[in-house]
């Protein structure tokens, strides 16, 4: 049992302001397996006083010295990335396998990638008889979520100690323990107190009073969008910076010309991945009318290998949900689709046979799905991938795009030229041409509703920097 009853602020950990405590659920088990703290305005206070006093320190420090300290943290994080990956799984459900390869291996690939930068990242730029100084934005909040929370977490705080800026982190209260191991990890590494902050606590509570605090410059967050609005109205009554990635409803294009096996493959693994709890996953995919029913039979055939099961062990593909309202959710959705007259390929509403316990779903493909249907709509955020069809790349393209979100998507076909054609035309803002993989030097952001700001690389560096310019 993972038990914490203080909270990281100023280089220390202090007993909050009250003595609510909050329980964290293994979502395979349902089983209690940690409790932390519940911060309050007046904790998000003090974490403000401490960041607002490192500033100054961390912010006049050489990149290469900021890039030494992260370097420390790199080299922990390593050493304990074994225990990091078992604690997310038991915290969030994905398996184990994948948890040491993405909830783990992407955080310490993306620590590496801004210690790389802050090797050659100019921070100053002559431009005719002006000089433009790239200065850390100053006291970042960062709000973050619980599907990938410690990657989450890396991208916005690497990024924003790498620009010099000091941070405070809200982790999300389903799936924080890793935050908390992340502030041992920093404690050990002797940053300057106040440097990196950890209030936990309910979004209503914590993440309203970082989003409205006047002394906090900029809030970095991740999540829903109905929550990003949230943030969005109470950052703007101090004019902060918000950086928001939200949600998607990412359109898999395949085109007539593509391996259809290798195309639909990989859009169900990309849709089931993680229990579909990806804001990226590609829920929608568009096939030719002529492909429908090759494409259902694949669809289903790859679907029949995320048999649900303990996350701890090795066959495991699919884990469970991360609550009991989660599960609910999702579930709904699975309905309404079938009401509004989709087929049910495979899956539905059903608890799995072999799993008793834990917040299992059914990984679900629904086919003869129309655009104008929810489940074609709205982001489900479970293993449910909807099959639509087009007749022709216009059509493809219209249904694409027919959405408020615009995340991320894919396109599959013969020939790189003609995918990267159709490409160009969908509004979103990552597309995988025939599988391409994720990239941590790439932006990663999104269109509309699904957000504005772009993390990772030189673009997540410069969300976390004011211009100034000097003119002689």
């Amino acid at each position: 049992m993972n038990i914490y009853s203080k909270l990281f602020i100023g280089g220390e950990w202090r007993s909050p302001s009250s003595n609510e405590a909050c329980s964290v659920i293994n979502p395979a088990t349902e089983e209690v397996i940690g409790k932390i703290p519940l911060g309050a305005a007046a904790d998000v206070e003090q974490a403000v006083i401490a960041a607002t006093e490192a500033f100054p320190l961390w912010s006049g420090l050489a990149p290469q010295e900021r890039a030494s300290y992260l370097q420390k943290i790199h080299t922990e994080l390593v050493a304990r990335s074994t225990d990091v990956a078992k604690l997310i799984t038991a915290e969030m459900g994905i398996p184990l396998k994948l948890s040491q390869r993405i909830q783990v291996g992407l955080p310490v690939a993306v620590l590496d990638s801004y210690i790389r930068l802050l090797e050659t990242y100019e921070f100053t730029e002559k431009i005719g008889s002006s000089v433009v100084h790239k200065e850390p934005i100053g006291v970042v909040a960062a709000i973050t979520p619980w599907n990938f929370p410690l990657h989450q977490l890396m991208i916005k705080v690497a990024a924003a100690l790498a620009a010099g800026c000091t941070i405070i982190v809200k982790p999300s209260e389903l799936a924080p323990l890793n935050a908390f191991l992340l502030a041992e990890i920093i404690e050990k590494c002797e940053l300057p107190p106040g440097v990196f902050n950890l209030v936990s606590g309910h979004g209503a509570v914590v993440g309203e009073a970082l989003a409205s605090h006047p002394k906090i410059d900029m809030v970095s967050f991740t999540g829903s969008t109905q929550a990003g609005k949230r943030v969005t109205i109470l950052g703007a009554e101090s004019v902060k910076r918000v950086s928001l990635e939200l949600g998607g409803k990412s359109a898999a294009v395949i085109l007539d010309d593509a391996d259809l096996a290798v195309a639909v493959k990989s859009t169900v693994n990309n849709a089931f991945l993680n229990s579909g709890q990806t804001c990226s996953a590609l829920t929608r995919m568009l096939v030719p009318e002529s492909l429908y029913q090759d494409a259902a039979t694949i669809a289903i055939e790859v679907a029949r290998g995320f048999v649900p099961g303990n996350p701890t062990e090795a066959q495991t593909r699919i884990g469970p949900l991360i609550s009991a309202e989660q599960r609910q959710r999702v579930c709904k959705y699975i309905q309404s689709g079938i009401e509004e007259g989709a087929e049910l390929l495979i899956g539905g509403i059903d608890k799995p046979d072999n799993q008793p316990h834990g917040y299992y779903v059914q990984p679900t493909i629904l086919g003869r799905v129309t655009p104008q249907m929810k489940v074609a709509r709205e982001e489900i955020f479970g293993p449910v991938l909807s099959i639509l069809t087009y007749q022709d790349e216009e059509e493809a393209i219209r249904i694409a795009n027919d959405s408020s979100y615009g995340l991320s998507g894919a396109v599959w076909s013969a020939s790189s030229d003609r995918a990267e054609k159709i490409a160009l035309k969908m509004r979103t803002g990552q597309i995988d041409i025939n599988g391409g993989r994720f990239n941590v030097l790439a932006p990663f952001g999104g269109y509309r509703q699904s957000g504005n700001g772009r993390e990772l690389g030189i673009y997540g560096l410069e969300e976390f920097l004011e211009l100034k310019s000097l003119q002689f």
